[in-house]
């Protein structure tokens, strides 16, 4: 056989190792890309359920109703865009729950957060 001589069956081998790799390289890289959304999406929605309650707890402290609070608590999830779920207060601590969408990740994330003094 001479130097450039190929078997018929060899031929186009390289191609198909190549957009195999590729396909797999594709397939990691939007697996990743769907994972670190639904990461971005939880830890924003703890840090807006956790400014949320303390902006509750805050207000109370400044003598606003439970009501208020909870409208304060609720007013700056939204700046954080999350919606809130749930808000309570007894008047000394604000729970809130707050959800934020994934992009790619079909379920929001959810986080909890409560502000008050120690019990």
């Amino acid at each position: 056989m001479t130097r450039g001589a190929r078997h018929p069956r060899e031929r186009g081998a390289a191609s198909v190792l190549v957009l195999s790799l590729v396909g797999v390289v594709l397939a990691l890289t939007v697996g990743a890309l769907v994972v670190a959304s639904a990461v971005v999406a939880s830890q924003q929605a703890r840090l807006a359920a956790d400014l949320a309650s303390l902006a509750g707890a805050s207000a109370i402290q400044e003598g606003v109703a439970p009501a208020g609070a909870c409208a304060r608590a609720v007013a700056v999830a939204q700046a954080n865009r999350a919606a809130t779920q749930s808000c309570s207060s007894d008047g000394v601590v604000v729970e809130m729950r707050v959800s934020v969408p994934a992009g790619l990740w079909p379920d929001p994330a959810v986080a909890r957060a409560r502000a008050g003094p120690e019990r």
